[in-house]
């Protein structure tokens, strides 16, 4: 007969009530597959290694007040927002050396090249998520967040009260909240919408 194992749902659930070997059950499960997350960013092993471990460090002190209904979309955009931080402080407190204006070039590009595909990412991601937004609820988001209509404006443009326009951006922030569960959505949000 298999042996069934608990599912991540499962091991929360305990974890929350500071089971520590469900906690390593959990951690063994993904631990791995986050590295290689990490990795294909950022090619220094020992810093893809502290990343994880710093996330499920973050992950047990907090488990008291997190509410994580999907571990593996938690764990995937948590890992993709360390990532990117990692990423923007390196660039801050790297010093360079160059010989050759060609060179900073070259340098420049691959930077941006990995900010980019971290960019994409996260932006592929928070989409999906408005996808699942009623047509009109995401239309008002965007017209928001990303053309920077004022309400009055939105409202005039839709032909529909104001409040009902407050109403859809509530909604649609509740429902981004509820994906992401992570303070990772309201810096992409940022920097998605004002691209």
């Amino acid at each position: 007969m298999a042996k069934s194992f608990p599912s991540d749902a499962d091991l929360w659930e305990k974890i929350v009530n500071d089971d520590y070997r469900a906690f390593t059950a959990l951690f063994e499960r993904h631990w791995y597959i986050l590295y290689k997350t990490a990795n294909k960013y950022i090619k220094d092993p020992d810093t893809c290694e502290e990343l994880v471990h710093d996330l499920f460090l973050n992950i047990w002190n907090r488990r008291k007040y997190l509410n994580i209904a999907d571990f593996k979309s938690y764990l995937k955009t948590s890992t993709r927002y360390l990532v990117y931080s990692s990423l923007k402080k390196s660039e801050n407190l790297s010093v360079v050396y160059l010989e050759s204006y060609p060179e900073e070039t070259k340098l420049t590009q691959e930077n941006s090249g990995q900010e980019n595909m971290i960019y994409h990412d996260l932006e592929n991601e928070m989409e999906a998520c408005l996808k699942q937004l009623p047509k009109r609820s995401c239309e008002i988001f965007l017209l928001s967040r990303k053309h920077h209509l004022t309400n009055n404006e939105i409202a005039e443009r839709l032909g529909i009260s104001k409040r009902s326009v407050e109403n859809q951006i509530t909604q649609a922030l509740k429902h981004l909240r509820l994906h992401f569960k992570d303070i990772a959505i309201f810096i992409l949000c940022n920097a998605f919408f004002r691209r």
